[in-house]
């Protein structure tokens, strides 16, 4: 199967040796963060550094001020860790495409602090009142025209000849904020999916569109987490337990609302990057099979989703249980020239296990994976990054 691995700019600028260390992978495409999240992240083969600290949600290119101007909504240049006059990303995409690296360019879409902290009404907003700064409401036009912008303008880079569009959906509770500290109640999927809930003005038009009184499932999500927080039922089950904790009717309602306003988004998005794009350029969505789930793998309909881009990027790393729960449903609708990319991480220290790469790569292709995607080359360690190499290495 093809392979990628994922990629930083900062992992490539000033270090001479990452792109033919890259190649050298086995790899035959780089897919490069354009549009990224604050993070924390280590570079340990970078000569000038080892920590890169990217302060806010950021763009890693010049913006282009005419896509943007008179726009309240806007992308944010990055900061020192990455200068955007000097074109992180396009530098970073000249080198790897010089080591014979066939480049994707990597957008993050709705996971943004610092849009929240400046425009609160663009937030998530709990059944509680509490605002979610790092998720913006898709469920607002607003929001949903910015990030289809953004989409546009980050995917369709000079060099790239595809993207891969992660946070393309719902983000929820479930997220290392900062120095997170939301760990002390366990919260099952039911739960999750509860405190995910949005309540902005423009969520609540939509619950009633919806049939739903948005006062009353504000009520009825209260009422059902009220055992959770004195360390009761925490909410597993899946989406049977949300029909338990919140009723049957009301569960299938806010859910109808929350993929409308999803597929709304995903749509826009893939839209606008086919317009801005030459022709074959492939788009692919970071996401997860259960249409309920928030987060950087967005929950979708494989149905639905598999019509509108070129194909996912899947999650893939933790077991066979769970590659097979997350590719099955793909593969039942999958077209000919679908995209199903099996996502597995190659970093000891986050999880991953780049030893046992070579099993579950032909466990995932078995499942109607067709390609491979590495997490993440930058952050891999020398010993990761040479486990991972000799798998590729090896003869099919």
């Amino acid at each position: 199967m093809k392979a990628s691995a994922f990629v930083y700019p900062w992992d490539v600028v000033g270090d001479p040796a990452a792109p033919g260390r890259l190649a050298a992978l086995g790899v035959r495409q780089a897919t490069l963060a354009s549009a990224y999240h604050s993070t924390r992240a280590l570079t340990p083969r970078h000569p000038r550094h080892r920590v890169v600290t990217a302060e806010y949600a950021a763009v890693l290119y010049p913006v282009d001020e005419r896509r943007w101007a008179g726009r309240e909504l806007r992308p944010y240049a990055a900061g020192a860790w990455a200068p955007a006059a000097d074109d992180p990303y396009g530098t970073a995409a000249t080198a790897l495409a010089g080591a014979g690296l066939d480049v994707h360019s990597w957008v993050v879409l709705a996971h943004n602090s610092r849009l929240g902290a400046e425009h609160p009404r663009t937030s998530v907003v709990n059944a509680y009142g509490d605002r979610y700064p790092w998720a913006p409401c898709i469920g607002q036009p607003e929001v949903v025209a910015y990030l289809a912008g953004l989409a546009a303008e980050a995917a369709v880079r000079p060099g790239a000849s595809g993207t891969e569009l992660e946070s393309c959906g719902w983000y929820g509770l479930a997220h290392l904020h900062a120095h997170d500290k939301t760990g002390g109640v366990p919260l099952g999927d039911a739960a999750q999916y509860l405190m995910s809930l949005c309540f902005c003005p423009s969520c609540r038009a939509g619950y009633a569109d919806a049939g739903l009184d948005a006062r009353e499932l504000g009520e009825a999500v209260r009422r059902a987490l009220e055992p959770v927080w004195s360390g009761g039922d925490p909410g597993d089950g899946g989406w049977a337990a949300v029909e338990r904790l919140l009723g049957a009717e009301p569960a299938a309602a806010s859910l109808a609302w929350r993929l409308r306003a999803a597929r709304r988004l995903q749509e826009a998005a893939v839209s606008a990057v086919r317009a801005a794009a030459p022709p074959g350029f492939r788009v692919l969505l970071h996401a997860d099979p259960v249409p309920y789930r928030c987060g950087a793998n967005a929950g979708v309909d494989p149905a639905h989703v598999l019509t509108v881009a070129d194909g996912v990027v899947l999650p893939c790393t933790g077991g066979a249980a769970a590659r097979e729960a997350v590719l099955t449903p793909f593969a039942a609708h999958r077209r000919a020239e679908s995209v199903l990319a099996a996502n597995l991480t190659v970093v000891s220290g986050m999880g991953g296990s780049p030893g046992t790469l070579a099993r579950d790569a032909a466990h995932a292709a078995s499942l109607g994976a067709t390609e491979l995607r590495l997490y993440h080359a930058g952050l891999a360690s020398d010993a990761d990054l040479a486990a991972a190499a000799a798998v590729l290495a090896a003869p099919s």
